[in-house]
């Protein structure tokens, strides 16, 4: 492998998602990273507008639709590879990228790599567009964060897919130190931060109609189980970066649901509530058992009588349920579930190259958790 990669990274650019974390993973590496926004806020305009109706009518089954590309990301894509020698174009979820322009970078540079990753169910149509299915066989590879994913993708279409588990952000995820009075205003003994769905909201509503006091930061319709019990609490909004880890801290028990739509067996919550050295109560899959040791390294439950159980012992059990969260911020420090770590297995995969070269990427010192020294 070169000692460092040339590479245009196209996703979500702002602070706070994923993407823009993966990015960072990237630069932290030592590659050479020209970012690229595949998404740009915008009020509403016909443009947008017509976009979302494009999108909507490609979910509902009409072929060959989708939004339009209004970052003018395939035209920048193209403007940066007739520039400059690129080794990797990272597409993160790039919906709106189109066929003919993967076949423009590969006639202009043949070698350059075409690299796919998406941590949703792609072969979910909520999660696809008509440009991205037309695009599959240009890629050279993609990582899902799906294992049933890996064949699906295959017969999208796509030459070569493999899966890669959920990762987290050492500058992101991480113990944060918080008084007495900040817990109170944002925590509480039992948290949860995601999206709706009704398999999630059927769970909470029980814990909460056996007195456990919840609440629950997140987009979609959760406001509708507002005062439904006075120990229920819906923010009814989302939470991001610092404060979606100032969160996880703040909660005596985070409960990680994993998410129907998108036929999860782990999720990106998954790591990153251990990650912030939070006691972590999830469903149990064989996925979960494998990131961490059941009882010791996080906790898990498959019905909600068993996480009823689980959430009255663990509360009276303190130290207990703190020493877990410890044991599993070490186990995501020491078995390389950063992205940094991900992104390195996934990397040397793509150029074939050995460790020791990739190693050499960087002169920069970087501790277990995924952060420099200075």
């Amino acid at each position: 492998m070169k000692n460092c990669l040339s590479i245009i990274y196209v996703g979500e650019l702002e602070e706070g998602t994923t993407s823009f974390q993966r990015l960072r993973a990237l630069e932290q590496l030592g590659h050479r990273v020209w970012p690229v926004a595949s998404v740009i806020p915008e009020k509403l305009s016909p443009r947008t507008l017509l976009s979302r109706v494009s999108h909507k009518l490609f979910r509902m089954g009409v072929p060959h639709l989708g939004p339009l590309d209004l970052a003018r990301t395939n035209q920048r894509i193209l403007d940066l590879v007739r520039t400059r020698p690129v080794d990797v174009l990272w597409l993160d979820k790039a919906l709106a990228i189109q066929a003919r322009t993967l076949r423009r970078v590969k006639a202009m540079q043949p070698s350059c790599s075409i690299l796919g990753y998406s941590p949703d169910d792609m072969n979910g149509r909520h999660n696809q567009t008509g440009q991205f299915l037309r695009s599959l066989p240009w890629y050279d590879f993609y990582f899902t964060t799906k294992t049933y994913g890996v064949s699906e993708l295959l017969a999208l279409g796509c030459p070569r897919a493999y899966f890669v588990p959920n990762a987290y952000d050492p500058h992101t995820h991480r113990p944060m130190p918080l008084t007495a009075e900040r817990k109170r205003q944002i925590g509480g003994p039992v948290g949860f931060i995601g999206t709706f769905e009704a398999e999630r909201a059927q769970s909470i509503l029980f814990l909460a109609s056996q007195g456990i006091d919840v609440r629950v930061y997140g987009d979609g319709k959760w406001d509708a189980l507002r005062g439904k019990y006075p120990n229920l609490r819906i923010e009814g909004h989302a939470v991001y970066g610092n404060h979606y880890a100032e969160a996880i801290c703040a909660f005596d028990i985070n409960l990680c649901f994993l998410r129907r739509l998108n036929r999860d067996r782990q999720t990106q919550r998954s790591v990153e509530i251990p990650a912030c050295g939070a006691f972590m109560l999830a469903e149990r899959t064989e996925e979960h058992l494998d990131l961490f040791k059941e009882g010791v390294e996080a906790e898990f439950f498959s019905s909600d009588q068993e996480l009823l159980d689980k959430v009255r012992y663990y509360l009276a059990h303190p130290d207990e349920r703190m020493r877990i969260a410890a044991a599993g911020r070490r186990r995501c420090l020491e078995s390389g579930y950063s992205y940094a770590d991900r992104i390195q297995s996934m990397l040397e995969k793509v150029t074939n190259g050995p460790r020791s070269e990739w190693d050499q990427c960087t002169n920069k010192q970087v501790r277990k958790d995924g952060i420099e020294k200075p």
